[in-house]
């Protein structure tokens, strides 16, 4: 049987391409999403492809939506928790308590409920085991200026992954992060146009494309689970991550 993979905040940017290209590997794919008709715009009626309209901030809607796929395969061999959203750029004091609660809330927590469901099913599957291969940031390591709830979310998300992995090793659940930085997606328009920098000024910042974060997905969920990448930076080169500041 193909494998199996679930891949959240699949129905537009990273997570679109990324279902495509697990697709066109002949991976069995359950795309998760808030907006069903964008999920089923990617699915573009694949065989394989299982749409699974889902907030991954709801507790009830993550469960039913992990054990609709899992009756539908019968396994889940990896999950990439990608959904996310952004806040815009002002500083701590003026960042309103709704616009961090609502980052926290899909970034983290969406993050967290979907690794914990998945991480139960691989460590009940017989054989047991699986990969997690969560969508860090360049700003897991390095924030843009203004950027207090997704930075925070996003250095939040290194402390699953070390997590996953550690609680992972007598089940043979793999977590991995993968770090992208300026992949072209309607998300980061704004590069192109330009961006805060340190030192206060804006300038525009290279990007890739975003199929090079996808081909990077799949190389990860492709290893067998004898081997991880742990960490994964995969950015546009000339982008101010080396450097900032």
């Amino acid at each position: 049987m193909s494998k199996t993979i679930i891949i959240t905040g699949a129905g537009s940017g990273i997570g679109a391409a990324t279902a495509k290209a697990f697709l066109d590997d002949n991976y069995h794919v359950g795309l998760i999403g808030r907006r069903t008709e964008m999920l089923e715009d990617v699915a573009n009626g694949h065989e394989n492809a299982l749409v699974l309209s889902c907030d991954v901030a709801n507790p009830d809607a993550v469960d039913t939506a992990f054990t609709s796929a899992l009756k539908a395969w019968g396994r889940i061999d990896a999950l990439f928790n990608n959904a996310g959203i952004a806040s815009f750029s002002t500083t701590i004091d003026e960042i309103p308590i709704q616009s961090w609660l609502d980052v926290v809330s899909i970034n983290l927590t969406g993050s967290f409920l979907c690794a914990r469901k998945a991480f139960k099913i691989m460590r009940e599957q017989s054989p047991n085991g699986g990969r997690i291969i969560n969508n860090g940031s360049i700003s897991a390591h390095s924030p843009r200026p203004g950027s207090t709830p997704y930075t925070s979310t996003k250095h939040a998300i290194t402390g699953l992954t070390k997590s996953i992995s550690l609680d992972g090793r007598p089940f043979n659940i793999c977590a991995s992060q993968i770090d992208i930085g300026n992949a072209m997606t309607e998300m980061a328009q704004a590069m192109v146009k330009g961006m805060p920098q340190p030192d206060g000024s804006i300038r525009p910042e290279p990007t890739m494309h975003v199929t090079h974060v996808a081909s990077s997905v799949l190389y990860i969920a492709n290893l067998p689970l004898d081997a991880n990448v742990q960490f994964m930076t995969v950015m546009a080169p000339n982008m101010p991550f080396i450097g900032r500041g």
